[in-house]
Parts: structure tokens; sequence; C-alpha cells
């Protein structure tokens, strides 16, 4: 397979630059994939597709302010760092701005010197391995000097950082949102709940894996950057019990999608687990887990827009983006969302 089969035209005007005032009146293309259809709906309606029973799976990862400024201390000059993720100690995975002024005992300086940055190792295409020097605690500096890691799409500014996180979201470390749960609010929940849909919660930290582009002409040829995963036993043997019921599971997101098959994949069934996963899934994968999926729109020629074309099919895919397109959705982190039913 070609990348460029998975190309299609997206008027930048459509790109979502701000998030809704209320989260949950998105529009939602709700695609029926066993009747080769859609319907154009609004995401609080999803409360109508939801079934007693079903298990609804969200990745409960909360994004630090990954994005950190910078100057290299031996010349001065500006060097942009995003957080990846911690490898070990204070040792991060780092996508590098500006990398090649990186080299090996590289410091680089940020908030008057107040956290610095030693480069300890170096990885593929502008990866640096920095080790953290600081007093104190590392999370509230971070959190003092670091900034909302909002994709290079989106140029407005945030007000509200919390914006660009899921309502749910509790365990720090992702360098993106999973933004298909940026959708929910507690109503939604309580709603969902009160019709007897189980809510269970995994934890995928968004890194590279996830949004860097591709850049092989051939699909087969890309490799996946490394995202750690966890599952608890709690969510572990609602999923087993779900499965042995055959009830629906709905994964929020494509991370939750990784997450799910990264350990069904590893144990033929799930289990409380850690681990990192490189999964890439594309259309010829043998799907083994959700039964639905609620996902945002996804840029082109991308590896989730792949994952997406798996589970319903490049051609029914591709006329839904069209659909989208015509009717003035609103695209990626921001935008609107797709409701995948598998009946």
């Amino acid at each position: 397979m070609k990348t460029t089969e998975f190309d299609y035209d997206l008027p930048k005007e459509l790109i979502a630059q701000t998030p809704l005032a209320n989260r949950k009146e998105s529009r939602m293309l709700v695609v029926h994939k066993d009747k080769n259809n859609w319907e154009d709906r609004h995401f609080y309606d999803i409360i109508d597709y939801l079934h007693e029973g079903d298990v609804l799976v969200r990745n409960n990862t909360r994004v630090i302010p990954a994005r950190l400024f910078g100057t290299k201390e031996e010349t001065g000059a500006h060097v942009e760092l995003l957080l990846l993720r911690q490898m070990e100690d204070d040792v991060w995975e780092c996508l590098a701005g500006n990398a090649k002024v990186i080299k090996m005992d590289t410091v680089i300086s940020f908030g008057d010197g107040r956290l610095k940055a030693q480069c300890v190792g170096f990885g593929e295409k502008g990866i640096r391995k920095m080790k953290m020097l600081y007093e104190g605690i590392f999370n509230e500096i971070l959190d003092e000097l670091g900034n909302v890691p909002l994709p290079p799409y989106i140029k407005e500014k945030l007000d509200d950082p919390e914006r660009y996180q899921t309502v749910y979201a509790k365990v720090r470390g992702s360098a993106a949102a999973p933004t298909a749960g940026l959708h929910f609010t507690d109503e939604v929940f309580a709603q969902l709940k009160d019709k007897g849909v189980i809510i269970c919660d995994v934890t995928l930290h968004v890194g590279l894996g996830t949004f860097r582009p591709m850049d092989t002409e051939n699909v087969e040829d890309h490799i996946m950057h490394e995202e750690v995963y966890f599952m608890s036993k709690e969510t572990a043997d609602i999923l087993n019990q779900a499965k042995e019921e055959n009830r629906r599971i709905i994964a929020i997101g494509t991370t939750s999608v990784r997450t799910l098959e990264s350990v069904y994949n590893r144990f033929g069934r799930f289990e409380e687990c850690s681990g990192e996963t490189t999964l890439f899934i594309y259309p010829g994968y043998e799907w083994h887990t959700a039964d639905c999926i609620l996902t945002n729109f996804h840029l082109p020629k991308s590896t989730l827009i792949m994952m997406i074309s798996s589970f319903a099919g490049r051609e029914l895919t591709f006329a839904a983006y069209r659909h989208a397109v015509e009717e003035r959705y609103r695209f990626f982190s921001f935008g609107d969302c797709m409701l995948i039913l598998n009946e």
C-alpha cells in the first residue's frame, strides 16, 4: 500500500482552531459499517447509540506542559524541547527543535536556570535523551515553566489549558491529548451510567507514535515510535467478562484502541499489565477487541486515518470524510467526531 492512498483534500478553514464553548455540542458523524451509510448527529446523541451492558473504554492519560523553550548555555542558541516520555529517573526522551545544536553533554537552560537539561544520548530524527537538572519537585517546576503542547496546525492561543484535557484526565504523562475524549462531559457520563453503560479506564501516554507524520512511500515501511500503556486488573476483568458474554466494547479514541489491541495481542486476553507498544494498525490488520470506535477526524496520510480505514474499510472511511468536508464539519483536535458502529 502507498501512503498516498490515504490522502484527501481538506480546506484549511475546516481545521478547528478553538474548542466549542460546550464540549458535548460538537457534531458527530455516525457511520454504520454494516449498512455502509452514515447520519449527521451531535455528540450528545451518543446516549442513543450506547446500550445497557456496553463497555466504554477511555484513556485517562493527562497531558503535561511538555513544551519547553530554552537556550544553549554555551552559545545562547534558542532550543525547543518536547518531552515525549520519561525513561528512567530524570532522563526524558525529547523531540528537539534546532536539534543540530544539541551535542553530547550540551546543557539547555530554562527559566533563568531553575531547570536545566543535559544531553546524555541520541535517537533518530531529532530525538535526544535529556537528563533534567533541578532542585525541588520536577512536576511543580514543569507546570510553571512548560507550555501546553498544542499541535502545529492550531494557530490560536488557548485561553484555558484545561480544554486540551479530557474531564477524566488523571495519569500525567502525555505529550498530546487523546482528543476523541474531549467531547465528553460529566453530565454525559452520568447519563450513560444511568443507562447501564459500564465505563472503565486504560492509560496510554500519547507520544511520537501517535502524532509523528509518516515519511515513507510504502505504508508497511513505517515504524511506530514506542508509547507506554497500562491496564488495571479491574479493567481487564470487565473486558474479559464483556467478551465472554458477547457484549460490545466501545473504544474512545485511537489510543484506547492501541492499548486494547496491544494487550490482547500480547496475552490472547486482557490482563493487568504495563508495557510499551509499537503497534501499527492499517488495512489488513486482524481485529480482536473494539466493536465500535469513537474518533475525531484525522490528518491526511496519518497512521490514525489508516487505523480507522482498517476498522471501517478504506472506501467507507474516505466516503464519510468527503461527506464531512462537504457538510463543513470541524477537523482535528478541537474538531467534531465520528462514531463508527459495527452492529
